[in-house]
């Protein structure tokens, strides 16, 4: 062996023998290291308010009373006035959907409405078939099928949604439902098929109050909701 070989030889024995004197040599009789998240493993039953968890476990003390998490009072402000029923039956729908937002809901309401009016006065089924419940869907294809066997047709025009506003609010099971008071001006005149008017007015604008109920099952993944009853009054 050259010079060079001797002198790293000489260097890894040293190292090694530093080593050795810093690090100790093992007896048998050392205690294992303390694993935490094993004891809190054990001791679950002893200590409830701590959950052993892979990795990292961090102790916290648990909330206060206090500290729970309840509804703020205005959390319907210009929806609901807070303790009436409306309030609370959109607490329940809140709970059921955590995602609940009323003023989103109203807009696509006040959409779906207008859509299926239009949709029914069309006789466009393929629209309504995808906004409204099978009990209601039966009803205004009988409506439509009881206009195309006298050949009548209806024209609608919408001049203005003047309000949107909720009424009524429930949580069933996993259903949840939201009844709407639609105040709106439109135009709708139906005729035979010689163009004679057999109902409405073509020049004259109608005020029209609906009240509609739609509903969601919140265990769909379909977010949607459907037109589930139907009311009004002129």
């Amino acid at each position: 062996m050259d010079i060079y070989t001797i002198i790293f030889l000489a260097l890894a024995v040293f190292i090694f023998l530093r080593l050795r004197s810093v690090l100790g040599q093992r007896t048998g009789s050392e205690r294992p290291p303390f694993d935490r998240a094993a004891r809190n493993a054990v001791q679950g039953a002893q200590d409830a308010n701590v959950v052993p968890m892979p990795g990292k476990v961090i102790d916290q003390a648990p909330l206060a009373p206090s500290a729970e998490v309840t509804p703020p009072t205005d959390r319907w402000k210009s929806i609901a006035e807070p303790g009436t029923s409306l309030a609370q039956g959109l607490d329940a729908v809140a709970t059921l959907d955590s995602s609940f937002d009323p003023r989103h809901f109203l807009s696509g309401a006040r959409s779906a409405y207008e859509m299926i009016v239009l949709a029914f006065a069309n006789g466009d089924r393929r629209a309504l078939r995808d906004l409204l419940s099978p009990e209601v869907y039966e009803s205004f294809d009988a409506a439509i099928k009881d206009r195309e066997k006298h050949e009548q047709k209806t024209e609608t025009r919408f001049v203005s949604i003047d309000k949107a506003e909720l009424v009524g609010a429930e949580a069933r099971d996993r259903t949840v439902q939201l009844t709407v008071r639609f105040v709106s001006q439109m135009i709708s005149v139906t005729r035979d098929k010689a163009g004679t008017i057999v109902d409405g007015n073509p020049d004259k604008v109608a005020d029209i109050t609906d009240v509609w109920t739609f509903a969601r099952d919140t265990n769909s993944r379909d977010p949607n909701w459907k037109l589930v009853g139907t009311g009004s009054a002129h």
